[in-house]
Order: C-alpha cells, then sequence, then structure tokens
C-alpha cells in the first residue's frame, strides 16, 4: 500500500466513524478497498448484512445492481456507489423491454432472475436466485410450468441439467468474465496441479461455466462447490497446500491473507471483472466525503423486486 493510500485510508476510516457510514465491498474489488471494508463477501449476503446494519450510510463497493438491491432491502438507508460506471456485463445482457416480449411468449411461465440483474428486471420476475441456490428454487416450481431463466446462459444449462427440467427456457447471456473459462483450461490447471484441491465458488458468476462443466461431467476432477465462507473454512481445515480455484481473481486477496502457507492458483490469471476493478481506495474516500453516488430505487420498483427476493430466501 503506498503513501497515498495510507492518507485515504486514514480518512475513510475517520469519515466511516463521522457518517455512520459502513463499508461493503465485494470478493472481487482491489486489494486496498476490501482493508477498509466493515464486511466483504459475495453480493446476495453483502445486502443483508446492509438490511440489519446500523448504520446510517452504506458504501456499496461492488457493481451497479449490487447496490440497488442493498436499496431494496434497506429503503431507509442512502446507499453510495463509488462509480457510476461500475456495471455488470451479464446484468446488460436483458433489459425491461425484452423480458416483456419474452412473458409474452410465454404467458404461464415463471420467471427466475439471477441475483446479477438490474431492479427493474427483478421487478418483473417470480423469483431471484443465487448460483447456490437456483437448483433449489427451480425445483420448487411445479413440473408442468415452464420456466423462464435469465440471464446467465452457463447457470441455466446447469440447472436444467441438474433438474433435468425439458420445459425451461434459458435467456442467452453471460458475464464477460466467465465466457472465457473453458473445460480445456480447467483440465490443464488440474493436470498440471495433480495434487491441488479445485475451489469452485456457488455465488461468483464466473464460475457457473465451470459448474456446468462439472454436471456434464466434463472435467478430470470434481471440484469443492462451496459458499465464501465454507472455501475459507476448507482450506483452513485442508491437508492440501495449493488450490486450484474457479472465479475471478479477486477473492485469492482474500484467500491468501487468511492462508498465508498456502497456494492458491486461479484456473486463468486473466479472469478479472473490469467493472469491479474501477472503484479506488481515492473513490470510496470521495463518495464518503461527498455522498456520491447515491442509488435509489423507486418505491413500486423495490416493492415488486422486493417480493421475488424474498420468495428466494424462504426457499433458501
Amino acid at each position: 500500500m503506498t503513501m497515498l493510500d495510507l492518507d485515504y485510508k486514514r480518512k475513510v476510516v475517520a469519515l466511516k466513524e463521522q457518517k455512520n457510514a459502513v463499508i461493503l465491498a465485494h470478493n472481487y474489488q482491489l486489494p486496498e478497498v476490501q482493508d477498509v471494508a466493515d464486511f466483504i463477501g459475495d453480493s446476495l449476503a453483502l445486502s443483508k448484512n446492509a438490511a440489519t446494519t446500523d448504520a446510517d450510510v452504506i458504501v456499496f463497493c461492488g457493481v451497479h445492481f449490487m447496490a440497488e438491491t442493498a436499496s431494496i432491502l434497506c429503503p431507509e438507508k442512502k446507499v453510495l456507489i463509488p462509480d457510476l460506471e461500475a456495471g455488470c456485463s451479464l446484468a446488460s445482457t436483458i433489459n425491461v423491454h425484452e423480458l416483456q416480449a419474452w412473458k409474452a411468449e410465454h404467458p404461464d411461465a415463471v420467471v427466475v432472475s439471477y441475483v446479477n440483474t438490474t431492479a427493474d428486471v427483478k421487478a418483473l420476475s417470480d423469483y431471484c436466485c443465487t448460483s447456490s441456490n437456483a437448483v433449489k428454487v427451480v425445483n420448487s416450481i411445479p413440473r408442468d410450468r415452464e420456466v423462464l431463466f435469465l440471464p446467465d446462459l452457463f447457470l441455466g444449462s446447469y440447472v436444467a441439467e441438474v433438474t433435468k427440467r425439458k420445459n425451461m427456457y434459458i435467456w442467452p447471456g453471460e458475464c464477460h468474465v466467465h465466457a472465457g473459462i473453458k473445460a480445456d483450461d480447467i483440465n490443464k490447471m488440474l493436470a498440471t496441479f495433480k495434487n491441488a484441491d479445485f475451489l469452485v465458488h456457488p455465488e461468483c458468476s464466473c464460475t457457473s461455466s465451470a459448474m456446468y462443466h462439472m454436471s456434464k461431467g466434463d472435467l478430470a476432477k470434481t471440484g469443492h462447490i462451496l459458499s465464501t465462507e465454507g472455501m475459507m473454512k476448507h482450506a483452513r481445515a485442508s491437508d492440501a497446500k495449493q488450490f486450484v480455484v474457479a472465479t475471478e481473481t479477486g477473492i485469492l486477496y482474500r484467500m491468501q491473507k487468511e492462508n498465508p502457507d498456502k497456494e492458491f492458483i486461479p484456473i486463468k490469471r486473466d479472469a478479472v471483472c473490469k467493472y469491479m476493478k474501477k472503484i479506488t481506495l481515492e473513490k470510496v474516500y470521495n463518495s464518503l466525503a461527498h455522498n456520491v453516488y447515491e442509488v435509489k430505487v423507486p418505491k413500486d420498483v423495490a416493492d415488486r423486486a422486493r417480493l421475488a427476493i424474498d420468495r428466494m430466501l424462504a426457499i433458501s
């Protein structure tokens, strides 16, 4: 950490106390941003932390749809995102008009949306889901009902493979990071690091392709599909000294920090989300100092989106 970063860190810590603020950082954030965060984790878990905090201000260091979800779950709090350009290539693959047209083609279908979607899209959905509970959500729907699953092609294909559902339609969206993770890439890494544990994080969007390849039997080794905390616990408890990790590379900082005597190897070193990396420590300071940029979901949209999220939570 540079002297400038240390200065910003001191200023951020002081402003947090002064403004009764909490900083939430996604696993993909830069190390220096993670270091000033009160909570580090996945998008929905961070939003649940936001909903239970006593803070007046939430600085969400993630991407825009995550800040929207925090705003939906805690409308009385001020939710800030340090950079408005921190979007999501997966969430942007479908908009409200496209979903409305798709629903019109399947008027009796149940719509299941991955959390990597905008608030407007969630408001038109019947259920939300994460990678770790998508199978459970789809299995809760009567098998004679059509399902529209969006927007992740890989996650949808994985769910269809596991549930063996024939009346499930999948939107052809993809994350720019996980689209580049192929079965051949994974098998080459597993062959190189034969004794390494293979960890797959189910709630990181860029691992849904790995989950799909696992379900199809395309991989040389079965991975451990674990939540963030599950991965951390496994890494601490495992006798393995090497771990091959299928996810965006940002999570490796936290894993290495908690297990300095072990080696964590990314499936692909260029599996980097450029949108997550837009948020810097300087921007976190600017956000706190000037109350920018506030993310507020209109009440009618938030109420409908919250229903889809609550249905998911009730199943989980």
